[in-house]
């Protein structure tokens, strides 16, 4: 059992290794017939990368980070909401509401783009921050908000009680007792948010500017891929960097993911 986990380990981890050994080396040596491991390697696509040299690489980056944030605290925020609404309230049409959420989720979101590129030009949103992170919010919510229904079903209605108890409104009651107990499940919630909204490429490319420095991340690395040949060594920079703020943003939340997932799935 333990030969089978490294073998899988090794196979899911090299892609990954390889990316990073390309980004040191030049384009022209980046897909060599006879690869190697650290000949000619230098740090000189990164520095392109950053100085925007090679695109603009720091616009993107900020465009980027703000989409993201926008997305994770307004998606959350949203999704905390209704959830706490649909386990411990009973209003008409909740349980419609709730398998509303799941019929979202079997749609693929390709066919999603015309319609709500229709919309955003409809309400002057389209080409804005403001329409990508309402489009983003739209499909992170139903998943967001059906995962902390169950993890809020798991808290003890109790609590609530004791709180309206001791004068609490019920919005109080949501903010000052439930939420910091549902710590698990907001944390898997924002870390889906976030990198729904961080690596996504259809809607932002639909959706936003033509703009160079309008673009995001994941399109801006398009850049790299031109016509007539690829620029292998730096696409693989800027896709180590692109990876950088999701490897972090996960190792913050990660002591949570477990509890928040099992927590999330039981109960509904």
């Amino acid at each position: 059992m333990h030969a089978a986990l490294a073998i899988a380990s090794l196979i899911a981890v090299f892609p990954v290794f390889w990316v990073v050994v390309v980004s040191f080396k030049p384009d022209s040596k980046a897909v060599e017939a006879t690869p190697t491991l650290f000949n000619e390697s230098s740090v000189d696509n990164y520095v392109d990368v950053l100085s925007g040299t090679k695109g603009a690489f720091l616009s993107w980056f900020g465009n980027s980070v703000l989409i993201a944030a926008l997305t994770t605290v307004l998606g959350v925020l949203l999704a905390a909401t209704a959830a706490y609404a649909a386990s411990r309230f009973r209003f008409p049409g909740r349980h419609w509401l709730l398998l509303s959420f799941l019929v979202v989720q079997m749609f693929p979101f390709a066919v999603l783009i015309v319609p709500l590129y229709n919309i955003l030009l409809t309400l002057g949103l389209q080409g804005s921050v403001l329409g990508l992170v309402l489009v983003y919010c739209s499909t992170a919510i139903p998943f967001c908000t059906y995962m902390l229904k169950g993890y809020f079903d798991s808290i003890p209605a109790e609590i609530d009680e004791a709180g309206r108890v001791d004068g609490l409104s019920p919005f109080g009651v949501f903010w000052r007792l439930v939420l910091p107990l549902a710590r698990p499940g907001l944390a898997v919630t924002a870390f889906y948010s976030f990198i729904v909204a961080w690596g996504e490429v259809a809607f932002a490319s639909a959706l936003l500017s033509a703009d160079d420095r309008s673009k995001t991340l994941a399109v801006g690395l398009q850049v790299f891929v031109q016509q007539n040949r690829t620029e292998w060594g730096h696409l693989a920079a800027a896709s180590v960097l692109v990876a950088v703020p999701a490897v972090i943003v996960f190792y913050l939340v990660q002591r949570f993911l477990v509890s928040g997932l099992s927590a999330g799935s039981v109960k509904g």
